[in-house]
């Protein structure tokens, strides 16, 4: 690649002008996810890993025996152009100085950071400046200090929008296309993982923005349904945006358009610019003290005088398809705007951080069992001509789609006496829905469910066997619970009473490996105050669905706020 001109003016001959320090953002929940993405980062610094891959970059030449040094950390997004900014500064420095600037994800510094492994290192421009925070969640975690660091101006900026694989554009120039859109089903999109992916986190947070405050459900629906698919590159992500039945996008910034397109000619991306606004990655420049010992005032002024060149390197940036450190600039790349769109100030920290709690909760992996009410009352009519099983076959079919095959689920149906002597029975084990097969058989077993009919209602034993089965079987790391789908109140005459069975229940209880109880009651003769009482006792939930239209309704509910129980 061309090295392009810079602009007029030596950079470097003087002091930055003074600097702002940012408020650092407030803490993220789920940075503890970040840790696990060091593991290989630390390996290869323990093993002095660095030195070699940039040995080409750390020879000051005859006339330069012993440079001061800088090392840099960059995001791998933006290292290219700023290795350009670098090799520009060392040339044209008035003294002896060698920049070394060192690629590294994010997360993966920011996690080395906070557990004080990343030695030597004067300054780190990750794509967002809520990495800060997730590092110092991270040190905290482990009971370390918070780094300390200036987080300074950015150094350049990449909008987040929607790509569009080029061979379907015409699929979407029928219309403007937002983050509305995406809300409502219209478009399709497919979102990287926000845990990693700044701008998948940015985009997340303007869908938050626009959500209709009139509709509780929207906002949740939709990031569980884009969750059912998180790709595990940008390839994977194209590939699969390209495949889909419906037009779909993928989240991600301009200068991933551009680094797309560079890199694979033959599968171009079209940037769709967000019709109800967007955000922008801001690639801050952050300064870190006390990582070595020779610090001296000859390389606090050369750092210092590195970031101003760093945010005047906007001809370097815009060959890689960034905007300036303002927003601004030109570029010259396919699928991408020449002139820079006009981009609101960025999501609220808060915002970004609800989005990406509510993405971990909604998208963590389950772990199910459904235990389906066939007694004789689900044959008794519920309007429309429906019958009371008809209206659940219906509601049932339309949630298992939306369970990705992260999702673990298993069926009982239940009335009385089922065979030998109990009033549940297994008609699937609880299973991966990613088996192709197991999610089958489940649709079969709810298309089946009349079948089963006969009986009173023996609810207290089911729970109680549901309850035990799910602590036996209990998986780490997953959301392990029982959901109850029923239509009246406990009448097996032999069954466990009420009382005996919320001190069982309290017995079994364990805050470690909770399974809460979801009771979903269904028309006009449920007991709902057991219901309560049963779900208070597991940490679990009870709704009430009056009229078919709500049943959808409360199975949105309780998958939505499972994660969340007992406080949502």
């Amino acid at each position: 690649m061309n090295t392009p001109a810079m602009p007029d003016g030596d950079r470097r001959r003087h002091r930055a002008p003074a600097r702002s320090r940012r408020n650092l953002l407030s803490p993220i929940a789920a940075a503890a996810a970040v840790l696990i993405l060091v593991t290989g980062a630390a390996v290869a610094l323990s093993q002095g890993g660095f030195s070699s891959i940039f040995a080409a970059n750390a020879s000051g030449g005859a006339d330069c025996p012993e440079p001061t040094r800088l090392v840099i950390v960059a995001d791998t997004s933006i290292h290219p152009a700023l290795a350009n900014v670098a090799a520009d500064f060392d040339a044209n420095s008035d003294v002896c100085v060698v920049t070394e600037i060192r690629p590294q994800e994010s997360g993966d510094t920011a996690a080395l950071l906070a557990s004080n492994a990343l030695p030597g290192v004067h300054a780190w421009i990750p794509d967002s400046s809520l990495w800060v925070t997730r590092m110092n969640t991270t040190a905290e975690a482990l009971g370390r200090a918070k780094p300390s660091v200036e987080v300074m101006e950015p150094v350049a900026t990449s909008p987040v929008v929607f790509a569009a694989p080029a061979s379907r554009s015409a699929e979407f120039a029928g219309g403007e296309v937002g983050w509305g859109t995406i809300l409502s089903g219209s478009v399709g999109a497919v979102v990287p993982d926000p845990e990693v992916s700044s701008a998948s986190l940015a985009g997340l947070a303007s869908m938050t923005s626009v959500a209709p405050a009139d509709d509780a459900r929207r906002l949740p629906s939709a990031m569980i349904e884009l969750g059912k698919t998180i790709p595990a590159s940008t390839e994977e992500a194209v590939a699969t945006a390209s495949a889909a039945a419906l037009p779909t996008v993928v989240v991600m910034t301009e200068a991933d358009v551009v680094a797309h397109n560079a890199s694979d000619p033959d599968l171009p991306l079209v940037a769709l610019y967000p019709s109800d606004g967007t955000t922008s990655l801001d690639y801050p420049f952050i300064e870190i003290a006390g990582k070595t010992t020779t610090e001296t005032a000859e390389r606090d002024e050369l750092l210092e005088a590195f970031a101003d060149a760093a945010r005047l390197g906007g001809a370097f940036y815009s060959a890689e398809g960034f905007r300036d450190h303002r927003g601004g600039g030109e570029l010259s790349a396919t699928g991408v705007l020449p002139i820079a769109t006009v981009v609101p100030e960025n999501a609220k920290p808060e915002m970004q951080v609800a989005a990406l709690d509510q993405w971990s909760s909604l998208t963590r992996r389950s772990r199910m069992l459904v235990a389906v009410d066939v007694s004789g009352s689900m044959l008794e009519p519920a309007g429309g001509g429906l019958r009371r099983i008809d209206v659940y076959q219906r509601a049932a079919g339309q949630s298992l789609g939306r369970y990705s095959g992260e999702s673990h689920m298993g069926v009982w149906v239940f009335s009385t006496n089922r065979g030998g002597g109990q009033d549940w029975e297994e008609l699937a084990p609880v299973g991966p829905l990613a088996d192709a097969g197991h999610r089958e058989h489940i649709a079969q077993i709810t298309a089946s469910l009349p079948q089963y009919i006969r009986g009173d209602t023996g609810l207290y034993d089911t729970v109680l066997a549901g309850v035990r089965h799910m602590r036996e079987t209990y998986v780490p790391g997953m959301v392990n619970s029982m959901v109850i789908i029923t239509d009246g109140k406990n009448d097996d005459s032999t069954t466990i009473e009420l009382e005996a069975l919320l001190e069982e229940l309290a017995a079994l209880s364990d805050p470690l490996q909770p399974v809460p109880v979801i009771l979903i009651g269904f028309g006009p003769d449920t007991d709902l105050a057991a219901m309560q009482q049963i779900a208070a006792a597991t940490g679990g939930a009870a709704y009430s669905a009056y009229e078919p239209g709500d049943l959808d309704k409360v199975f949105v509910d309780a998958f939505t706020q499972r994660t969340c129980r007992p406080n949502c």
